[in-house]
């Protein structure tokens, strides 16, 4: 279904149980989505040392690689790491990490994934100061002409991802919003819409 619908990437969370309460899945279960989809692998972790998956990760499948900034005392050395590997480098912070703590390292990435929930459970409710942080991460990137997408995940729902994209954010991530409806490729198609 997911390969049918107009859903640009899959965004796939891995937890480790130690950064995040809950515990996902790994390697082998993004080797196995690698098998089915061309669609880009948008990896997540949630873990704590992720310098030490980074290769496996990328021999699993990932095309993007997301860090956490809290979970990274050296943040610069993970992305120098990512980017040798060959993939796309990602960022994530969390609800209470201010986007400024970002200036030095927007140079360097692709992606800045930032939680609109807390992160380690889906179906959360969108937490709203999001917005303002998606507009003064905006303003940063565009001031500097950096070539910087912003990721939101967390509570997207139909009825606030416009004034999401309206804030400065280019991908969506929609996990309850799409499986729990009736019809998740038309959800797809009514967010790609906005």
């Amino acid at each position: 279904m997911l390969n049918e619908s107009e859903a640009d990437w899959f965004h796939l969370d891995v937890m480790d149980g130690r950064f995040v309460p809950n515990i996902s899945f790994g390697m082998s279960i993004i080797k196995q989505i690698r098998k089915t989809t061309t669609k880009t692998c948008d990896v997540h972790l949630m873990v704590l040392e992720p310098e030490k998956f980074a290769e496996e990760f990328k021999d699993a499948g990932a095309d993007i690689l997301t860090v956490h900034y809290e979970a990274c005392p050296h943040l610069h050395r993970n992305i120098q790491q990512i980017k040798s590997l060959g993939m796309q480098a990602g960022v994530a912070i969390n609800p209470h990490t201010p986007v400024c703590l970002l200036k030095d390292i927007l140079a360097d990435i692709d992606l800045v994934c930032m939680m609109s929930v807390n992160p380690g459970f889906g179906a959360q409710k969108f937490i709203p100061h999001t917005i303002e942080k998606i507009k003064e991460l905006r303003k940063m990137i565009d001031e500097k002409g950096f070539n910087v997408k912003i990721e939101i995940d967390g509570g997207v729902t139909l009825e606030n991802a416009k004034s999401i994209i309206d804030a400065g954010a280019h991908v969506l991530v929609a996990g309850n919003t799409v499986f729990a409806s009736a019809n998740p490729k038309e959800t797809i198609k009514k967010l790609k819409s906005l």
